[in-house]
């Protein structure tokens, strides 16, 4: 049997994969997705910073990221890259334009974090209702006799709110079926009424979803149309008895304003995973708010979650070695230029399909897909 000589394809990872003596930081985050493709070659960045630069992507062909920023500054040597992708879902810190203007391929993980992520947002909403973190202190405390100011509430019966009906949401409410609640309400200006039908819920404006839901669960990405959309007045909107929960991305609610809303008993409690500034500034301003819960931008951190990612995301880099289309492009138009289809073929040394409508790479089987992206 012969097997087919390619061109070397290195795919970097940024340094925040690994402990400062290279050994891994995570157990699995999808390399064995290249195991039987020599022709595939990995490194790390050296050094780990906020932002990478230019040096660092010197010959490679892509680059896997997990947190550092992608500017304009760090594709301005770039003439070899075809490819960034983000360990994840979220593009807030890569410049899409000018991946785009340097003819580089901007992709995310699509499909692979809403499992965890739906599962993670079930997990606050019981330990919000049920006062987790509150009982377990009255215990430690010895406060036993406490007990009866901690009356909790049950899902059933109440509404979920989710703005921005992505993969995580449509995956959410599934998973909530079982809980006996009503029917979920959805704000998502990009996505029609019958095709939120079709996922279970029902499209409704941002204020109906405010003054309607006992959960708001913020699902959507980070953009210049999201930054701020939920603000005093929004959680003016909200019932007192009702919770606000963020697994998206800092800077789409108003931080300040959701604290205060808190503080003052506006609205019952709230859980945040994600922060305006990261890691989160001045956390003194959290002192004494028992219905507030906190990750590290976390919660949805699993073992499994990181094992999809990394399959997704390596998936895209071999499918690009291989000469095909991977999917979870945010800039597509590039499969129509020239100029990228020509550094593409010349990288691989083969033909690549041509035109963003030329068939998509079949997903990666040993990641369970979603039934939506």
């Amino acid at each position: 049997m012969t097997t087919c000589r390619r061109n070397p394809f290195r795919v970097a990872l940024t340094g925040d994969f690994y402990h400062a003596d290279g050994r891994p930081q995570y157990d699995d985050f999808g390399l064995g997705v290249f195991a039987e493709h020599p022709h595939v070659e990995v490194t790390r960045f050296e050094r780990h910073a906020s932002e990478i630069t230019a040096d660092q992507l010197r010959g490679a062909q892509g680059v896997v990221v997990m947190s550092p920023r992608v500017t304009r500054a760090s594709l301005q040597h770039a003439d070899g890259l075809l490819a960034v992708g983000r360990f994840g879902v979220g593009y807030d810190g890569v410049d899409v334009a000018a991946c785009t203007a340097a003819n580089v391929l901007a992709m995310i993980a699509a499909g692979a974090v809403n499992h965890s992520m739906a599962e993670a947002t079930v997990a606050w909403m019981l330990a919000l209702t049920h006062h987790v973190t509150a009982k377990d202190r009255l215990v430690r405390e010895g406060r036993w006799h406490d007990r009866p100011a901690f009356m909790g509430c049950e899902l059933r019966d109440r509404t979920l709110g989710i703005v921005g009906f992505g993969g995580i949401g449509r995956t959410l409410v599934p998973m909530l079926a079982g809980f006996q609640m009503r029917e979920p309400v959805v704000f998502d200006p990009f996505v029609g009424p019958e095709a939120v039908a079709a996922g279970g819920g029902r499209a409704v404006s941002l204020h109906e979803l405010l003054e309607t839901a006992d959960f708001v669960s913020i699902n959507c990405p980070l953009t210049d149309a999201t930054r701020g959309l939920v603000g005093p007045a929004q959680l003016a909107r909200m019932k007192p008895t009702a919770y606000l929960l963020n697994l998206a991305r800092g800077g789409i609610v108003d931080e300040e304003a959701l604290l205060a809303a808190v503080r003052e008993r506006r609205i019952a409690g709230a859980a945040l995973d994600c922060f305006a500034v990261e890691p989160a500034e001045d956390v003194k301003r959290f002192e004494g708010l028992d219905t507030l819960l906190l990750a590290p931008h976390a919660i949805g951190w699993t073992n499994e979650l990181f094992r999809d990612i990394g399959r997704t995301a390596c998936q895209g880099m071999l499918d690009l070695s291989l000469g095909r289309r991977p999917q979870g492009v945010l800039n597509p138009e590039l499969f129509d230029r020239a100029e990228f289809l020509d550094k593409w073929s010349a990288a691989i040394g083969g033909d690549v399909p041509r035109g963003r409508h030329a068939p998509l790479s079949v997903p990666n089987p040993r990641v369970e897909q979603p039934h939506h992206v």
